[in-house]
């Protein structure tokens, strides 16, 4: 039957109500059919609904992140592959970078240009593995590429990249040393802003799976840990040293008001 031509629609009582409803259940499953089917790989295909009004209770503000180009020049920077991509981000990692405390921060884009060197360089990575550091003076750099609001994977803690975020503490904060406010305060407000995108609370206990036989886990093992954790939690390390591990349950109740949670 021709549906064009405007008499024999006019001639069938209830047909335009009808088609106007199955066209409406079409958009429905096609759009379902999306969301779907997206590559996991690639979220911004992923169909984003609108937050629960308990999730977007729980987000904290962003805080002031310098972006790439302020420690990045042409000189230093590496060809490397477009970056990757989890669902969201359920735990943040924290690092030292076992490098000199008695740094001018005014230096620091200069540190983290000699980091980016070295492990792109001696160590082949394809950019440098932090997705943030921060220096003594509270100041907050993006680090890995892929825009510091998404959830990159990075390459700071082998077996448990994914869904995770690495903070790196720009010094070496091993038995008695001593840990600027000023950083506990800049990674507390960078972990409350970064879990607070997946309704995290940083007072909790999540779970990750390895992917990698040489952290603590072998290959698909499940494994609990803080959401706000020490790299040793997850690797044989002693990163990121015993002092600044020992401002860890602070930093993650911080992080938890700055998230408005009062219990």
């Amino acid at each position: 039957m021709n549906w064009t031509r405007p008499w024999r629609i006019a001639r069938l009582p209830g047909v335009l109500p009808a088609l106007t409803a199955v066209a409406a259940v079409l958009l429905l499953v096609g759009g379902s059919e999306r969301a779907v089917t997206a590559h996991p790989a690639h979220p911004a295909h992923l169909a984003r609904p609108a937050p629960s009004a308990a999730l977007v209770a729980h987000r904290a503000p962003r805080p002031a992140i310098l972006p790439r180009s302020a420690w990045l020049d042409r000189a230093t920077l590496r060809r490397q592959p477009p970056p990757r991509y989890d669902d969201r981000v359920v735990a943040v990692f924290v690092h030292h970078t076992a490098s000199p405390n008695d740094y001018d921060c005014a230096d620091a884009p200069r540190i983290i240009r000699s980091l980016y060197s070295g492990q792109t360089g001696a160590r082949h990575w394809d950019d440098i593995g932090y997705n943030f550091l921060v220096d003594r003076c509270g100041t907050i750099y993006e680090g890995r590429a892929g825009g510091a609001d998404r959830a990159v994977t990075g390459a700071h803690t082998q077996g448990f990249n994914h869904r995770s975020t690495g903070i790196a503490a720009l010094g070496t904060f091993t038995a008695g040393a001593g840990v600027p406010p000023a950083m506990t305060d800049a990674i507390a407000a960078l972990a409350a802003w970064k879990l607070g995108l997946s309704g995290t609370d940083p007072r909790a206990r999540v779970r990750l799976t390895s992917t990698s036989g040489l952290s603590r886990y072998r290959t698909g093992t499940p494994a609990t840990f803080p959401a706000v954790a020490g790299h040793n939690t997850g690797y044989a390390t002693t990163c990121p040293g015993a002092a600044l591990t020992a401002t860890l349950p602070a930093i993650r109740a911080k992080a938890a008001h700055l998230q408005g949670r009062t219990r």
